[in-house]
Formats: C-alpha cells, sequence, structure tokens
C-alpha cells in the first residue's frame, strides 16, 4: 500500500517539469490525482494515460489558477468527480526574468498573478471543502530565491517571497480545523528551462551547491510525498527547502 492510498490530491501545472513529477510520484504512491494544465493538452493527455492504473484515478483538467471564477470552478469540478480533496499543491509558476530598469509593468503583474495570485485563489476555494471534512494538506511551491533573492528576478523572488508568508498566515488560521499548510522552497532543479543551459552554466550551478549536483523532479515530489502523507500530520506552517544545501 502506497503512501498516499485513499487520498485524493489536486496539482496546478501538473503537465511538465516539477509538477509532472509529482503527479508521477503521487500516482505510484497510491494517490488519486486531479492535474491542471494551460497549454500543455497534448502532455497532459499523455500524462494521464500513462499514470492511470486499475485503482487509482488521474484526470487532467484545463484550467488558469490564476482566473479566481476558474480557480472556484476547478475545485468543483474535482469535488464532483473525485468527491474530495486532500491534498493541494500549489505548483503552477512561470518566469519573467530581467533586470528591475527593464521590468515592464505586464512582467510584474504576469508573475504575480501566476505565481502568487493563483495560491489566493486556490486555497481561498478548497479550504471550505477541507474544513467541512476537518482535515486537509495545502502545500505551496515557493524558491530558494524566494529567500535570499536573486538579480534579475526580483518579480519571481517577490512572489515566491509572498507564497512563505501566507503559507504561514493559513498554517495559524486553519491549524484548529486540522488543515495544515506548508511551503517547499526547490533551488536549481532540472526542468525543461535547465535543458537550454550549457555544461558551462550547468558546472558552474552544480559547483554553487554542496551536493554538487542539479536537483531532480523526483527530489521535490518526495517531499511532497512527505508533507502530504500523515508522515507529517504534525508539521504546518513551515518551509522546506530542496536545494541541495544551496541555502546554508
Amino acid at each position: 500500500m502506497g503512501l498516499l492510498s485513499g487520498k485524493t490530491a489536486l496539482i496546478t501545472g501538473g503537465s511538465r517539469g516539477i509538477g509532472e513529477a509529482i503527479v508521477r510520484k503521487f500516482a505510484a504512491e497510491g494517490a488519486d490525482i486531479a492535474f491542471t494544465y494551460i497549454s500543455s493538452e497534448t502532455k497532459a493527455m499523455e500524462l494521464e494515460a500513462g499514470v492511470s492504473a486499475p485503482g487509482n484515478k488521474v484526470k487532467a483538467y484545463k484550467s488558469d489558477a490564476s482566473d479566481y471564477q476558474q480557480a472556484e470552478d476547478i475545485i468543483n469540478k474535482v469535488l464532483a468527480d473525485f468527491g474530495k480533496i486532500d491534498i493541494l499543491i500549489n505548483n503552477a509558476g512561470i518566469t519573467r526574468d530581467t533586470l528591475m530598469l527593464r521590468m515592464t509593468e505586464e512582467q510584474w503583474d504576469q508573475v504575480m498573478d501566476v505565481n502568487l495570485k493563483s495560491v489566493f485563489n486556490m486555497t481561498k476555494h478548497v479550504l471550505k471543502p477541507m474544513m467541512k471534512n476537518r482535515s486537509g494538506s495545502i502545500i505551496n511551491m515557493s524558491s530558494v530565491v524566494g529567500v535570499f533573492g536573486n538579480a534579475g528576478q526580483a518579480n519571481y523572488a517577490a512572489s515566491k517571497a509572498g507564497i512563505l508568508g501566507f503559507t504561514k498566515s493559513i498554517a495559524k488560521e486553519v491549524g484548529s480545523r486540522n488543515i495544515r499548510c506548508n511551503a517547499i522552497a526547490p533551488g536549481f532543479i532540472e526542468t525543461d528551462m535547465t535543458h537550454a543551459l550549457t555544461e558551462e552554466q550547468i558546472k558552474a550551478y552544480s559547483d554553487s551547491i554542496p551536493l554538487k549536483r542539479l536537483g531532480l523532479g523526483e527530489d521535490v515530489a518526495n517531499a511532497c510525498v512527505y508533507l502530504g502523507s500523515d508522515m507529517s500530520a504534525y508539521v504546518t506552517g513551515q518551509v522546506l527547502s530542496v536545494c541541495g544545501g544551496l541555502n546554508i
């Protein structure tokens, strides 16, 4: 029996990168899974088909978590299809990197909407059903950049730092209802974006990390399993860095 057997998880931005790794790991641990995507429909359908198995239900939904009404609609759809939501993983995120002198208002707003407002939207609408069940685990995907900042990423760092304050506040608000809220702060993780880096760039990043390698999506997914499972029943309001020691 898997660590997440009997649990239903909703994962935003689940069709690629870290989100895809979480979907695959949660399926392996026996969870029923709903995950969202915006543009990667082919990948989403392939992932849905690839991880679905007898005994666990997996379904992909096209939905934009940064849109307040779509967030409410997707929560209602998942509740109708699965009956409950035990775990919410707010994973959807984008980057629009540039120095502040060059950053446009649109680049700021896009990152804030997708990275931070989406966390508000999804959490807002999942709390009532979780409170009704007196149980739930909310996992928010932050970043080590939200902890120590990074030149050329003021918008991204601000959005990810905002997630940390949001996480701790929600943990205090709903802890009495047996709902936990934690954040994960990944470091340099191998994704589609890092595939564009040169070997020299990857080596430079790796040399700055005590464990001397980039992280894998599975490393982040393993942390999500812990925070989503009953193993972390007494853990809330915390930030778990998955960064190979980069933040030491």
